[in-house]
């Protein structure tokens, strides 16, 4: 086999250029997927699970483009091919997901888009990530597989920040970073039409300046068969037999990385929330997600109706009926305003629901309005002399003075033009309130996502992960001079593991940077030292094959993660309290911290041209 040839530093660049591109699209999912399904509607105990998909298809997808990349051999090369398919996906999913709550559909449906896009958007990101990484294996010789793997990390990283900082900045430009309830800010949804533009540039770049071997250089360099050679198409790869055949590097490493990519999925599901909470002060806000009988029966719909036609749920919300006087009179109402003398008037009730300003409702049920030397508009007419106070009434209110069951509609609303304003029931179910005195609210406290501080606090997480980037770009440059490679990497892990822990205690918008710029330490040895030690010990044609397989470390330890999120975070809280997420970036901190204690049983292959 003859010894692969020392590339130049711009050669090396090129081979990993694209990353920048897709790197940024990965960071986009990572820092907004969470705040996109949180605005869309899902509760926080549920936002772990919306990451199971992407990390199954990786499980299925990515050793099957490893496979399939060592036999694949035509005019566009041999990882090539999956780079195309892998960024043209890529780039029409970045233009749909974040437009998932846009198309007029109900909560429960926008969900499913926006979930069908994720599964979709993570599957062709790795697609087109994974070609990087063999083309490293493929081409770069062990004694400057260090430097390509430490350019690579820091093209990923750099990819990463603009990726991250861009709502920030656009925010800053002037797009609007609020938007109505269950749609996704122009902030979010620009940065991902940004980002998809420059994984088109890139992968252009990337196939005019890679020119990969023919199959017989391969061959010659990699001590395998020229699998261009009609004989060598009956050699299959049995996935089984490699996994048997595995060195005992690709199982010590990849036990490292389950507890790593354990705690990452916690840090891209959680962070928006434990921010938005403990730096921002975002407001809570009561959902009632439905309402329960006498016998604690629960009938749940994002709407719930009377007889097919009132509205007294809508999306987590409860209608308003009218407003009462002081004397028991009850004026029914849809639109209400309170117009003072020599002031603008206030909004108090709008389309049914109580008026707020930036998601916050401005006023409450119950409470007491003072509307002295004020006018009423009601309806939208003309105004009309008001009592001296008022207070607002639900339409549930007035349904627990009824003696006889209520029949209730449980459905979805739905308009197909938001411009016509026509709406359509969806997904309809009929139940019966047999003991309607006795009815009330089901709700849970969550965060209110149409406010000002929640929406800061999302742009804030993508300064949070710039950071996180930034550290983790200036700590690859250290992790070479590290004459122990395995020091290194547990180091960095326990780096990682202080800034999870202490991210979730900081309350200080700016301390933050200390905690991410820690996470940016593992994130850079988790870039660079399991592909290096991994490769390394690899030897032949099948090196595409055991990084497809060696991407289940990554995937796995995901899809558990995804599982096991909600129940954990269910388990620490109170189902009458907000949702504890700050407790799963602590969580997330000891995983890594495991993972560093794990390092100490990998054994590495050391060939002789590389020097410790």
């Amino acid at each position: 086999m003859k010894t692969k040839p020392d590339l130049s530093f711009w050669k090396l660049w090129n081979l990993s250029f694209g990353f920048f591109g897709v790197q940024i699209a990965y960071a986009l999912q990572s820092a907004n997927v969470s705040r996109i399904f949180a605005t869309l509607g899902a509760d926080p105990h549920d936002l772990s699970y919306f990451w199971i998909l992407p990390p199954l298809m990786g499980l299925i997808v990515q050793p099957i483009v490893g496979t399939m990349s060592d036999k694949t051999w035509n005019r566009f090369g041999r990882r090539l091919p999956y780079l195309i398919l892998g960024a043209i996906v890529a780039v029409i999913v970045m233009c749909l997901l974040p437009n998932a709550g846009s198309f007029g559909l109900t909560v429960s449906s926008a969900i499913l888009v926006g979930l069908f896009a994720l599964m979709l958007l993570d599957t062709s990101i790795n697609m087109a990530m994974q070609p990087f990484k063999m083309l490293v294996g493929d081409m770069v010789n062990e004694k400057q597989k260090g430097l390509a793997y430490s350019i690579q990390s820091f093209l990923c990283n750099a990819g990463s920040i603009v990726g991250y900082v861009f709502p920030f900045i656009l925010t800053w430009i002037g797009f609007q970073n609020t938007a109505a309830e269950g749609v996704i800010p122009e902030t979010v949804i620009y940065s991902f039409y940004i980002g998809a533009a420059i994984l088109l540039l890139c992968v252009v770049y990337s196939l005019a300046k890679i020119k990969e071997w023919p199959p017989h250089v391969y061959a010659e360099y990699n001590g395998g068969v020229d699998t261009s050679k009609a004989d060598a198409k009956k050699e299959k790869t049995n996935v089984i037999k490699l996994l048997v055949n595995a060195p005992k590097t690709f199982w010590t490493v990849g036990l490292v990385q389950f507890f790593c990519w354990f705690a990452f999925l916690f840090m891209w599901t959680y962070t928006n929330g434990t921010i938005a909470k403990n730096a921002f002060d975002t407001p809570e806000t009561v959902s009632k997600y439905g309402i329960t009988d006498a016998n604690g029966e629960v009938f749940q719909a994002k709407y719930i109706l009377i007889n097919d036609t009132t509205v007294i749920l809508e999306h987590g919300k409860a209608t308003v009926a009218g407003f009462m006087a002081p004397d028991g009179s009850l004026t029914k109402v849809n639109k209400l305003s309170i117009e003072r003398v020599n002031a603008p008037s206030i909004a108090v009730v709008e389309n049914g629901l109580i008026a707020s300003k930036e998601g916050v409702a401005a006023f409450d049920f119950n409470e007491s309005i003072d509307t002295r030397d004020a006018k009423l508009s009601i309806n939208g007419g003309l105004p009309v002399d008001a009592p001296a106070s008022i207070k607002l009434v639900d339409y549930l209110t007035l349904i627990q003075q009824e003696s006889k069951p209520v029949e209730l509609t449980l459905a979805g609303i739905v308009t197909h033009d938001p411009r016509s304003g026509e709406l359509f029931i969806d997904e309809a179910e009929v139940r019966t309130l047999n003991d309607p005195a006795k009815a009330q609210f089901a709700t849970h406290i969550v965060l209110n996502t149409e406010s000002k501080q929640y929406n800061d606090a999302g742009n804030w997480v993508g300064i949070l992960f710039a950071i996180q980037a930034i550290g983790s770009v200036l700590w690859a440059v250290v992790l070479p001079m590290f004459r122990n490679r395995k020091f290194s990497y547990a180091l960095s892990l326990l780096l990682g593991a202080a800034g999870f822990i202490s991210a979730g205690y900081i309350t200080n918008p700016y301390l933050l940077f200390l905690s991410f710029a820690l996470i940016g330490c593992a994130w850079a040895a988790m870039l660079a030292w399991p592909f290096t030690i991994l490769t390394n010990s690899l030897k032949g044609g099948n090196i595409g094959a055991y990084l497809g397989l060696f991407n289940c470390s990554i995937c796995i330890p995901q899809i558990i993660g995804a599982l096991a999120g909600g129940w954990i975070l269910a388990a620490i809280g109170s189902p009458d309290a907000l949702a504890p997420q700050w407790m799963m970036m602590v969580i997330a901190g000891v995983s890594l911290a495991v993972g560093a204690l794990c390092v100490g049983f990998i054994k590495e292959h050391q060939p002789e041209a590389v020097k410790e």
